[in-house]
């Protein structure tokens, strides 16, 4: 086993599997879903950056263990209105509250959440879950947040692993 650090090429949690380019160069490695939900997520981000342990096979190179995913970087300004007059330290500065996944559409670009012991439905954005190094959430899929008071409601300005909030 050695240990990579790189870039997600792409990941369909459809199809249970994607590929990682090492910065080293090299053949893709294979990230399959189920050592991701090891760390705690069940998609990443295109582009997103990850340090992982792997192991090569007869077949080729395979993730066994992510240790880290960092957000893609940013390729445009562009910000959820929403968010456009927020300071990112007061985001920051919001606690990681333990919740779940109600529903969510990457077709529609959005889903709600529930945090554990509270009735309200929590609004969860496309582009947030981009920002943090998700791409895709399933229903009944814990996490951690950090919610604000929207225009609209209660909103995830950041979405992390659920473990993160055991942490804070």
């Amino acid at each position: 086993m050695y240990r990579v650090r790189g870039h997600v090429k792409w990941f369909d949690p459809v199809k249970g599997f994607g590929f990682v380019v090492s910065d080293e160069g090299g053949p893709d490695i294979l990230l399959h879903v189920n050592v991701l939900r090891n760390f705690g997520q069940s998609s990443v981000a295109d582009g997103a950056g990850i340090e992982i342990m792997t192991h090569r096979t007869d077949r080729g190179v395979q993730a066994v263990e992510v240790i880290s995913v960092d957000p893609p970087a940013r390729t445009d300004t562009m910000m959820l209105a929403d968010f456009a007059e927020l300071d990112p330290v007061e985001i920051a500065a919001a606690p990681l509250e333990a919740a779940r996944v109600k529903w969510f559409d990457k077709g529609k670009g959005f889903g709600f959440a529930n945090v554990f012991g509270r009735g309200e439905d929590v609004f969860l954005h496309i582009e947030v879950l981009r920002r943090s190094g998700l791409s895709d959430l399933q229903p009944g899929e814990a996490l951690a947040m950090r919610v604000i008071s929207g225009k609209r409601g209660r909103m995830a300005a950041q979405v992390l692993a659920w473990e993160a909030a055991l942490d804070d």
